[in-house]
């Protein structure tokens, strides 16, 4: 990972994500462009731009945790339906460990870690299979992990849930547009686009997201 922008140990709110099913994605060079491309649109938000490491996972630092759990709903949804992402959100002391490659340690990592092979593990049981994020702290201080967790898999439930056109509305929204623009862009009625996001639940998973940003 690239030299962090904080200090030697503190706590840092941690992201690590991987590809579901990637060995199944029949073009491997696409798969990396197209993540390179996500990863950049999230970078502003980061003090470590999320970056690919091994394979196809990435790691990225951010200031919170609500501005870590933000970036993973966005990278979810711009690569969505065709690349699957799962996520480990951590928050922990960070201590970079060597000037000269920026690799990094500490708690911060290891509770990424921890969540992001319990969201693997969660997705092989069907009562939650849809899950996707999960945040681990060992800290000591800061945000509550389980009201975090409640608050993602239900989320993650109603993501899920989504067929695509409802996923292009949602991301259409998060992107500042109009449901008029989008009644354009998909063939539909304004209002049809309205009762689509108020029966799928696209409506109150941007609510959901404004709230987990505001995350510390």
């Amino acid at each position: 990972m690239s030299p962090m922008k904080i200090g030697a140990s503190s706590p840092v709110a941690t992201l690590i994500g991987d590809v579901v099913g990637s060995r199944e994605f029949p073009d491997r060079r696409e798969l990396h462009r197209r993540l390179g491309a996500a990863l950049a649109a999230v970078a502003d938000d980061a003090l470590d731009p999320p970056r690919l490491t091994v394979g196809d996972e990435f790691q990225g630092t951010f200031r919170t945790v609500g501005y870590a759990i933000d970036a993973a709903l966005t990278l979810r949804l711009s690569l969505a339906p065709d690349i699957d992402i799962r996520f480990g959100i951590g928050w922990g002391d960070v201590a970079k460990l060597d000037d000269a490659s920026g690799i990094q340690d500490g708690p911060g990592w290891w509770a990424a870690r921890e969540a992001i092979e319990w969201t693997a593990a969660a997705q092989q049981h069907s009562g939650s299979s849809l899950v996707r994020t999960a945040f681990r702290n060992l800290a000591g201080t800061g945000a509550e992990p389980h009201a975090v967790n409640a608050a993602l898999m239900c989320r993650d439930h109603l993501l899920g849930s989504l067929d695509e056109r409802s996923l292009r509305i949602l991301t259409g929204l998060r992107a500042g547009r109009s449901k008029k623009e989008l009644a354009m862009t998909e063939g539909i009625s304004a209002s049809a686009v309205s009762q689509r996001a108020n029966r799928a639940g696209v409506d109150l998973i941007l609510v959901a997201a404004q709230e987990l940003r505001g995350v510390p």
